[in-house]
């Protein structure tokens, strides 16, 4: 009798224990991942006013609070805020309330709690390691995506595993031309990625995706790994570069002998199979054409500036050569259109003659980046005023990619002055005045912090979303107003909660994310392997997005025969008749209810996803030096005229000053930074030695400075003169405040001297030109500017300083 009493006991408290957290109630939405330490972390509660949930009404109480999952302990109170007085929101149709906790950084698994209704939100969890699973999963999305590769274990998880896909009889292995079967037109166009939920592959639609790929991986290196199971993991290259050279390699055998590229492969008819092993419909191409000779040039030249970036030459190499090869023959054929709509292919790939500018505008800045060669930047310089940033002084989301090339050209070495300066002048005006911009934020337009115009949500609204979130970034990549800087992180990063959970819907729009973090992710998605009737898509998948142009197929209601019964308004409200927000539906029926315009996943819409999260994961811990070389400095545009390599040593703070470790690494000459890794360094005090090859060796301040194995380091040459040893430093900019390494050590024998000038003017007097030591401001020409920085140096007598 006892031991019944005892387990009754036991199992009341279990009961009670249970029953202690509250239920969750979704009209509290928080970003179902998290939120960094220092990130904005904000919680809004809904009242659905109008929309499918107002028959769900919620009152909030006044007083909110933060409270840790595990053992529900209070760690955080503080009221609720109504949004803009209490009005009802018309694009969610919801009367809003903000709940601020920023204060509460302590990592950990929490909940927000409404006191009064005794409810709380999905779990979340502040860490500042939160985003590198789901920047993981989300490029783990282009490997479930490959065309004729098989998705088998360790791979591909179960149940998502799959045969080579389309290399079949007359697929892609013996592909033919759309309008000629004769096995003489027969090409290997296997590869690449399927565009989208059906299993077509176009060359103008990798535009977008593969250049935000390629952008993300430039802005941020260190937090790409080479981890993310795939099948090239390992191979010391990060994943991204790995993904993005399948496709590039799709892109190669797109191109025909005489430079032009093919414009699309995919079906007559639409054709499906689940698995897309199963698809077994004659594939077909379209022919070369002027605009995917542009775009396949463009990604060429990117591709090969990133691979360069690595010590994959031969690669980058092969890449270069395509590219003009595409350049050279596009210019030479400005005018070859296909038209695929009806032909081939589900969406319509070729441009109008902007979208063409745009791609050969593309193609010249990463060409001029590669190469030098100044034709590309004549073009670029004699055009870039019919771009639409100069013509309307405008920066917005549909034209993302076209802003991010203006924006890459005019942080070239060698551009001229002028034009950079009309490039990001206009891109920050835009971005600061415009009302849907960084005025959004600030006026808190959006009742939930992800600001669109109404005309702006549209098919996909779940791309230009995260191309507006990537669009604050770059005013902090490119350094276009540094005073702003926080105020465009947390602009961007509302975004970023909006696909992880803060919108009308408190869906996180991440499909199957509940072993990541998320407890309401989405469970269907329009695709052609993941239909209705099979297993869930795999993580991570980011939809399409609300769509308040959602309809029902024109034969709807009674023309669709068999299918009639689908037509059904009350089987898809929502999305129909919905506020914007609100028009979103978690299901994938086909025709003729066409969720594809609400639910269909896109390469372009998760590249953009991808890019957006890679700016808020943080690297694991390494090193970060910031330096400038005195020459290199541009202080027009705050900028190094180019990225150059120096060598890194760390030595013991006491004689005989013993190297521990050292690293070649590259300085960027945006951020000026250089990031790495050591093996040998184990705790202890440090000098921090750089070595440039025309520059005066620079030393560390007096003393050395602290390491700890397993944290980040960081150390900054760039901001006083006291972070040198002896101060052997130069001022080179007051405003903002930069200080740089001495330039003119042609011969490194740690002094400038007269044999320096010498060297200088001699190649000077030669007119030479190219990557030399002599050419002390980065140019890439060696002549009177370099001569005169060096003779400075030298009257001054500047040396090496070091204990």
């Amino acid at each position: 009798m006892k031991h019944l009493i005892l387990i009754f006991l036991l199992m009341l408290i279990i009961k009670n224990s249970v029953s202690a957290v509250p239920a969750v109630d979704n009209h509290i939405k928080v970003d179902q991942f998290g939120y960094r330490t220092e990130d904005r972390k904000i919680a809004v509660i809904s009242n659905p006013v109008i929309g499918y949930n107002n028959n769900n009404p919620f009152t909030p109480g006044n007083n909110y609070q933060v409270r840790r999952f595990s053992d529900d302990v209070l760690v955080y109170s503080g009221t609720i805020t109504a949004w803009n007085g209490g009005v009802t929101q018309s694009q969610s149709g919801d009367k809003v309330w903000w709940f601020e906790f920023t204060a509460l950084n302590t990592p950990g698994n929490y909940y927000v709690y409404d006191v009064l209704n005794n409810v709380r939100s999905y779990q979340f969890q502040i860490s500042d390691s939160i985003h590198s699973d789901i920047l993981k999963q989300a490029l783990r999305v282009f490997y479930y995506q490959r065309c004729g590769t098989s998705k088998s274990s360790p791979y591909a998880e179960f149940p998502w595993t799959d045969d080579e896909c389309h290399i079949g009889n007359l697929q892609d292995i013996d592909c033919r031309l759309y309008n000629n079967n004769n096995p003489s037109t027969s090409k290997n166009l296997s590869g690449g990625w399927h565009d989208a939920g059906d299993y077509n592959k176009y060359v103008n639609f990798t535009f977008e995706p593969m250049i935000d790929l390629l952008l993300g991986y430039e802005e941020n290196p260190l937090v790409w790994k080479d981890n993310y199971n795939i099948p090239e993991s390992g191979n010391g290259i990060p994943d991204v570069l790995d993904e993005v050279r399948y496709e590039l390699e799709w892109l190669l055998k797109m191109q025909n002998a005489n430079g032009s590229v093919l414009c699309i492969v995919g079906v007559r008819n639409y054709a499906i199979g689940s698995p897309p092993s199963a698809d077994l419909a004659q594939r077909i191409y379209g022919p070369a054409t002027t605009s995917a000779s542009f775009t396949a040039s463009a990604l060429f030249a990117l591709g090969a500036i990133q691979f360069n970036s690595i010590g994959q030459t031969a690669f980058a190499n092969t890449l270069q050569t395509a590219s003009i090869n595409a350049y050279n023959w596009a210019v030479a054929n400005p005018s070859v259109n296909f038209y695929n709509s009806g032909l081939i292919g589900a969406g319509e790939q070729e441009t109008d003659q902007y979208g063409t500018l745009s791609r050969k505008m593309a193609a010249s800045a990463f060409l001029f980046k590669l190469t030098g060669n100044s034709q590309y930047k004549t073009f670029f310089e004699n055009n870039y005023t019919q771009m639409h940033l100069i013509q309307w002084t405008y920066a917005y989301p549909f034209e993302s990619a076209q802003q991010d090339i203006m924006l890459y050209y005019a942080s070239i070495p060698g551009v001229s002055p002028s034009v950079s300066i009309a490039i990001r002048n206009a891109y920050k005006s835009s971005m600061n005045n415009s009302s849907e911009n960084l005025p959004a934020y600030i006026n808190n337009t959006d009742a939930y912090r992800a600001y669109l115009t109404d005309q702006n949500y549209t098919w996909g609204s779940n791309t230009t979303k995260a191309r507006e979130g990537n669009m604050f970034y770059n005013m902090i990549h490119y350094k276009l107003d540094t005073t702003n800087n926080s105020n465009y992180r947390n602009a961007g990063l509302g975004y970023l909660n909006y696909f992880n959970g803060i919108n009308p819907t408190a869906y996180c729009y991440l499909t199957n994310m509940s072993n990541f973090g998320s407890e309401n992710s989405i469970s269907r998605i329009y695709h052609a392997w993941f239909s209705d009737t099979v297993n869930l898509p795999p993580p991570c998948y980011l939809s399409g997005g609300p769509n308040p142009y959602y309809s029902l197929d024109g034969c709807c209601p009674s023309g669709c025969g068999s299918y009639n019964s689908l037509c059904n308004t009350s089987l898809v409200t929502p999305p129909l008749n919905q506020p914007k927000q609100k028009s979103y539906k978690d299901w994938n029926i086909s025709w003729p209810q066409n969720s594809w315009t609400v639910t269909e996943p896109a390469i372009y819409t998760q590249a953009a996803y991808a890019r957006l999260v890679s700016q808020f994961v943080k690297a694991s811990p390494g090193f970060e030096i910031k330096l400038v070389m005195q020459g290199f400095y541009n202080s027009v545009l705050d900028i190094m005229n180019m990225k150059d390599t120096v060598r890194v040593y760390f030595r013991n703070n006491f004689s005989p000053y013993s190297v521990i470790d050292s690293v070649k690494t590259t300085v960027d000459s945006v951020s000026f930074k250089c990031n790495f890794t050591l093996a040998n360094l184990s705790s202890g005090t440090y000098f921090i030695v750089i070595r440039h090859r025309n520059s005066i060796e620079t030393w560390s301040k007096a003393g050395g400075e602290i390491y700890t194995l397993g944290s980040q380091f960081n150390f900054d040459f760039t901001s006083d003169s006291t972070k040198a040893y002896g101060n052997n430093i130069i001022k080179i900019d007051d405003l903002p405040g930069i200080y740089g390494i001495y330039g003119g050590d042609i011969n490194q024998n740690e002094i400038v001297d007269g044999t320096d000038n010498l060297l200088v003017d001699n190649d000077a007097n030669a007119f030479t030109t190219g990557y030399v030591k002599t050419d002390v401001n980065g140019d890439m020409v060696t002549d009177a500017s370099d001569a005169v920085l060096t003779e400075n140096n030298a009257q001054n007598f500047v040396s090496v300083i070091k204990p």
